[in-house]
């Protein structure tokens, strides 16, 4: 994959945290913030892989946050990622049924985390996408199945790799914006919270 250079430090970035993570949690396996920063971190990278790569590194994330809440099950940014982690494994199903599934786990997790910070705009926003998102993977879909061959080809078997080529492209396209809507949400969290506070103003 060509990535640019603000990609490229992205990736960077983000696997440098995921390997202190994974160094971290190897002394300390009950870190609950430890173990979100690792599932941030391989949301974040899953965007950056090739198709067949990227649904593991989304369970993978999944999984560090269930871990996560498994010891401290109030967490609400863990709750808040794990949702976004289902809403990408969502996107990934072809069948309607089976990501109506996720969804709704998503939704779940995002009004849990509301609960526990109640007020939070990304949260409320992601419960509000989350409503919405069954009609996207609609949209997503059917898109794909109207996506026309790539070019004609003399060959039937070449047209056919061609037509699901395209078809893949499409999907991983979309589910790329979808994870980097995401990301871009983590960031801004993530700024906010890091904003220094300002000094008093002087009398």
């Amino acid at each position: 994959m060509d990535l640019g250079q603000i990609d490229f430090d992205r990736v960077l970035l983000y696997e440098h945290a995921r390997m202190d993570a994974e160094a971290a949690y190897a002394k300390n396996p009950l870190d609950a913030e430890n173990l979100t920063t690792w599932g941030k971190a391989l949301l974040e990278l899953s965007q950056f892989q090739n198709p067949s790569d990227s649904l593991k590194f989304v369970k993978d994330a999944a999984s560090k946050m269930e871990e996560a809440l498994q010891i401290d099950p109030r967490k609400h940014d863990a709750l808040w990622c794990l949702g976004n982690a289902h809403t990408s494994h969502a996107l990934f199903l072809n069948d309607l049924n089976a990501a109506t599934i996720y969804f709704g786990k998503a939704t779940q997790c995002y009004q849990q985390a509301l609960e526990e910070d109640p007020g939070n705009e990304i949260y409320m926003k992601s419960l509000e996408f989350s409503a919405k998102a069954p009609e996207l993977h609609m949209e997503i879909h059917r898109q794909m199945a109207n996506q026309p061959d790539a070019g004609r080809h003399s060959s039937t078997s070449n047209t056919k790799m061609s037509k699901t080529k395209a078809k893949s492209d499409l999907k991983y396209d979309i589910l790329g914006w979808v994870i980097l809507a995401v990301g871009i949400v983590a960031w801004v969290g993530l700024a906010k919270h890091h904003i220094p506070t300002p000094p008093p103003a002087p009398r």
